[in-house]
Parts: C-alpha cells; sequence; structure tokens
C-alpha cells in the first residue's frame, strides 16, 4: 500500500480558525488570517461543535497497491471526489492482488489462494483476446489491486478517521486511514489534534461490541 498526500490547503489552520473568528466579528475573515493565537481559536470554536469551519481545508491523496475489497468501502463516504483506475480500459494482464495476513500466514490458505488467483487470471487473459476487456474483468476478485485518487475536506477526513482507524474496522482501510491520518497530522496539527476513533475522546459508541482497548489509555 501507497499512500501519498498529493496537496492540501496550504495554512489550513490559520485560515479555518480565521474563517471561525469572522462568524464572530465585525472583520472579514482576511483580516483576521494574521491575528495571533490561531491555534487556540480553532480549538476552541471546534470544542463548541462548530465543526464547520474546518471544510475549508481539502487535501487530496493518491493510493495505490490496495485492493477492490478497501475501494469499495472507501467510496461509501459520499462527501468526497474519487478517481479511480478503471478495468475497463487499463489491461490488467499480470496477476496483482493484495494477500491478507491471516492468509499469508497459513501455508496451506496461501497455496489455495494463490492457485485460485492464477486460474482468475488465466481465465481473465483467455476472455480479453475474444471479448471486451470490459466485460472479461467481471471474473477479476475484490482482492485485485487498484489506484485511487480522492480528495476530502477536514470535516469528512474527521469522520472518516473516527469510523475507519476503530479496530473494529477491516484491516486493509484501517491502515489506509492511519498512514492518511498521520500525513494530515504532519500538515495540519491543530485540525487533526483530536481525530482518530472515538475512544480517544470519550466513550466506545460500539457498546457490547467494543473490542476492550481504548486509544485513550493507550495515549495517556
Amino acid at each position: 500500500m501507497n499512500v501519498r498526500l498529493l496537496a492540501y490547503t496550504p495554512n489550513a489552520d490559520a485560515i479555518c480558525a480565521a474563517a471561525g473568528r469572522s462568524c464572530y466579528s465585525e472583520r472579514p475573515s482576511a483580516d483576521l488570517l494574521g491575528m495571533r493565537n490561531p491555534e487556540e481559536a480553532l480549538g476552541k470554536i471546534v470544542g463548541m461543535g462548530h465543526h464547520s469551519v474546518v471544510e475549508h481545508a481539502v487535501f487530496t491523496f493518491s493510493v495505490d497497491g490496495v485492493s477492490r475489497a478497501l475501494t469499495h468501502q472507501l467510496v461509501r463516504h459520499r462527501i468526497a471526489s474519487y478517481s479511480q483506475q478503471s478495468q475497463r480500459y487499463v489491461s490488467l494482464k499480470d496477476p496483482t492482488y493484495v494477500v491478507p495476513e491471516t492468509i499469508r500466514a497459513d501455508p496451506s490458505s496461501l497455496e489455495l489462494y494463490e492457485e485460485m488467483m492464477r486460474k482468475i487470471w488465466d481465465a481473465y487473459g483467455k476472455l480479453a483476446e475474444t471479448i471486451p476487456a470490459e466485460d472479461a474483468r467481471y471474473v477479476l476478485p475484490n482482492g485485485c489491486t487498484t489506484n485511487i485518487t480522492m480528495t476530502m475536506n477536514a470535516r469528512e477526513l474527521f469522520h472518516f478517521f473516527s469510523l475507519r482507524c476503530c479496530e473494529r474496522a477491516q484491516w486493509e482501510i484501517r491502515e489506509l486511514a492511519e498512514r492518511m491520518l498521520a500525513l494530515c497530522m504532519e500538515v495540519s496539527p491543530v485540525i487533526f489534534k483530536d481525530a482518530g476513533p472515538p475512544c480517544m475522546r470519550g466513550p466506545c459508541p460500539e457498546g457490547k461490541l467494543s473490542c476492550g482497548r481504548p486509544r485513550r489509555a493507550n495515549k495517556a
């Protein structure tokens, strides 16, 4: 899995702080941008529940080496923009797929998995010789690798991290979320100060399904 931050709103913490301050000021955000302590102001505004101000910060990621199983989950986050590799126009003659660690750790499971993948790609290659690739692709598995470009604003990212950094999230998308959060923290540490699973900020919402390992305790 490769996760790269392609672009982001420069000086996002200060811009969002100025936007928030402008809601309570006679002055526009342009005049408030240079004020001191934007971190304190933004923390206070977001702490009051005014999360709309961080929608002014936008982040674009390049992701590759992930499975279609992951991207099927990813695109359910609808307040975002996605551009994904097409299986209609890109030839997938070489077998490239994600192998879960549970399969990799068991030799018999790994042998069965890789044998099935070879059969699938053999069938795909033969079908692609006689029918359009857009139809041949129907035999390809969820484990088939893909690449995707995604853009989210900070508010949606915060929501994404709350759901997908949780221990109960599926392992592959959890790894993606944790890598994305690390990149966001490097460029906007104030906005994403408390980002992550809900147990970092309070009680676990999963109830009886909780993993029992709150991140808040680990953080302390």
